[in-house]
């Protein structure tokens, strides 16, 4: 006789989405947790102090409402530390490493939750592409970690330097933009080794793995995918349009590049041209800048960086599909090209949907602050939402200011921000299809 076996009835099942959102948030709990405990930092801090730093570094964002540098020991820097490099990688490719860590096989359930997590329309290339994630974050840490060391060295002792070192090499990589000192990098901002080597670490930690693993494999422009000769030109062309715009800007600003030499104002144009894409640091006071200038910054952030990167926004790939089905539309064109190839239909929506939920969550979060905070500035509650619901960190030096509840919305806007993408494509990527077909209307546009 064959024994009949009988599925567990407390079997929970759960999306792919719902565990990643459980994994991001077991992370700030327990980064929470650890960041309370009386060994992780100086005097008094907060219950609601101790969630925000959390939960800003489970989704690489930046924002901090105190001091980190002061409030947190070496310890409690540590763990932070800890926590940029899990949100920045992600809960599930530490998941798949583990689970692959004891098998040398992944079920399908697994590799459908990675897929979501890295955006990867390959199930057989999963695996590989989660070792390449590890492995390209580790590299380049390690040569940022080298060396910010050997710049730091000229004034701390070495164990100092290589703390500072490690730390912002982890930070910039991951887009996190966590500073240990007071005016994150003002200090620093005639100190172009400094600088330039953290815009590198989260230049490169933008771009994308699938972009570099592209670049590694095929070594030639010409060999390059579609996606990658898109995202490396748009990327590239951002950078430039916004240095110039910025420098433009900010060359007469008092406060900002005006006392600076031409050299100093070359550097620090472009690392805040660059900055926005999620990084976070700043090495000008953010919110000494025009109007015109933060205005450029949100929608930088609103942009963000590549797919399957450690930068938020909307991402650039979703950036550049709506503005050729812009361009398409209005050219009358049977279909979206791109290098000689189209774009499917299905990709538009999809990007115009990322847009749309992006805004809105933006929106959202931004009248919310506007009700908590009416004694803030319109600007600066609008730059304190785009840089939270975009995972970006940069702010105008309202964070620390701002109410619990406000702190509260920002946490919530961090974590939509970071785990929205996610969950959008998985609900596009599983359509439920019908034979149900209805009679087309027409809808009045414009």
């Amino acid at each position: 006789m064959k024994t009949i076996r009988k599925k567990p009835k407390n079997t929970v099942n759960l999306s792919p989405p719902s565990l990643l959102a459980l994994g991001f948030l077991s992370f700030i709990l327990m980064g929470t947790l650890l960041l309370k405990l009386p060994i992780a930092h100086h005097g008094d801090l907060s219950w609601i102090h101790a969630l925000f730093t959390a939960t800003s570094a489970v989704t690489i964002t930046g924002l901090s409402a105190v001091n980190v540098g002061e409030a947190y020991t070496v310890f409690g820097k540590v763990i932070i530390m800890l926590l940029l490099q899990c949100g920045g990688l992600g809960f599930m490719t530490f998941a798949i490493l583990a689970v692959m860590s004891l098998s040398n096989k992944i079920g399908l359930k697994q590799q459908i939750m990675a897929q979501e997590t890295i955006g990867h329309t390959s199930l057989s290339k999963v695996s590989h592409t989660i070792k390449a994630v590890l492995l390209y974050s580790l590299f380049f840490e390690a040569i940022g970690t080298f060396i910010l060391t050997i710049a730091w060295m000229q004034e701390y002792d070495f164990l100092k330097a290589f703390f500072y070192a490690a730390f912002y090499s982890v930070s910039a990589f991951n887009n996190g933009g966590f500073s240990l000192f007071p005016n994150s990098l003002m200090d620093f901002s005639s100190q172009y080794f400094i600088t330039f080597t953290i815009s590198m670490l989260y230049i490169i930690g933008g771009i994308g793995f699938l972009v570099l693993m592209d670049i590694k494999q095929q070594r030639s422009w010409k060999k390059l995918s579609p996606n990658s000769k898109l995202i490396l030109l748009t990327i590239a062309g951002l950078n430039l349009f916004a240095f110039v715009v910025f420098w433009l800007l900010e060359a007469n600003n008092p406060l900002t590049l005006a006392p600076m030499s031409t050299m100093e104002q070359a550097v620090n144009a472009w690392f805040h041209a660059t900055v926005p894409r999620s990084s976070g640091f700043n090495s000008l006071n953010v919110g000494d800048m025009t109007d015109a200038s933060a205005l450029v910054t949100m929608v930088l952030m609103f942009i963000g960086g590549g797919s399957l990167s450690t930068a938020g926004g909307i991402k650039v790939g979703t950036f550049i599909v709506v503005t050729l089905s812009v361009v398409s539309f209005l050219r009358r064109a049977d279909e979206i090209r791109i290098f000689n190839f189209s774009i499917p239909q299905n990709t538009s929506f999809k990007a115009m949907a990322v847009v749309s939920i992006t805004a809105m969550l933006v929106f959202m979060g931004f009248l919310t602050l506007l009700l908590l905070e009416p004694k803030h500035h319109f600007l600066d509650l609008l730059f304190e939402a785009v840089s939270a619901a975009c995972t970006v960190g940069l702010s105008r030096g309202i964070t620390s200011d701002l109410q619990p509840a406000s702190q509260i919305t920002l946490m919530l806007l961090m974590f939509a921000g970071r785990l929205g993408p996610l969950t959008l494509a998985y609900m596009i990527a599983t359509p439920k299809k019908t034979r149900l077909k209805h009679p087309p209307t027409d809808i009045q546009i414009g």
